[in-house]
């Protein structure tokens, strides 16, 4: 896929993603609820996610610009990176680390650093890395140095494995709106998947409820950090 990080604006949060579709997985909850906080919230995905058995770099290309319009993104890039063979290269470090100068966000989010799928290990690897490059001085990297406050990490993995969150984030208003947005990917979670029962999108509706239960509520998502997480007061608590 041809590099795309047109007309990039300063976000709040920029979630970073190995292929067209995780950030959609892993926390289109969070996502939207960002945005319905008045945040300005964008997605930049690092590879085209292609080629996949179903999907070709046209379809992937329209399910995403379906999604996004779902989603009503703030901002959407592609680094144009090889799916498939990502690796966190110094080139590969200092694109990332410019689109982060570029668009200035509060908060990085990464996919969570133990999967089964290298390319989504070697993208949070990336996304550790570039938060630090990006606050270079004396660099021919464009905009002004900045290092984003936090790097959270969504789920979004290939393991069986039961994830011990630092959080968990109350969903239950946008779940519909998120399943939509996955939803938009059908070359790869509709196409193929037919004979599933149950369906790889109820699978995802079974999870969401068991984090929801964890907390009390119908739908969450959970969240993980490297860093300790600071609470200003217990006033937000679920």
């Amino acid at each position: 896929m041809t590099k795309s990080i047109e007309n990039p604006i300063h976000l709040d949060a920029l979630v970073v993603a190995a292929h067209p579709d995780d950030a959609e997985l892993g926390m289109g909850g969070g996502i939207l609820k960002m945005l319905a906080q008045g945040l300005k919230v964008g997605v930049l995905d690092l590879t085209s996610g292609e080629p996949t058995p179903h999907g070709s770099l046209e379809i992937r290309a329209a399910e995403t610009q379906a999604a996004t319009d779902v989603l009503k993104l703030s901002w959407r890039g592609n680094l144009g990176l090889p799916n498939r063979s990502l690796e966190p290269t110094l080139a590969a470090r200092k694109e990332l680390a410019s689109v982060i100068r570029l668009t200035r966000p509060r908060w990085l989010f990464a996919p969570f650093w133990v999967d089964a799928h290298p390319d989504h290990t070697a993208a949070t690897e990336l996304v550790d890395a570039a938060r630090f490059w990006a606050k270079l001085s004396k660099t021919d990297m464009p905009g002004e140095r900045f290092h984003p406050e936090r790097i959270f990490n969504y789920y979004c993995v290939h393991l069986k494995m039961h994830a011990t969150p630092a959080f968990v984030l109350d969903i239950s208003e946008f779940w519909e709106q998120k399943i939509e947005a996955i939803g938009c990917f059908e070359s790869q979670f509709v196409t193929g998947r037919e004979q599933m029962d149950p369906s790889f999108l109820d699978q995802l509706k079974i999870e969401a409820a068991y984090w929801g239960k964890t907390i009390g509520v119908k739908y969450g998502e959970p969240y993980n950090s490297r860093e300790p997480i600071g609470l200003s007061g217990f006033d937000k608590l679920v």
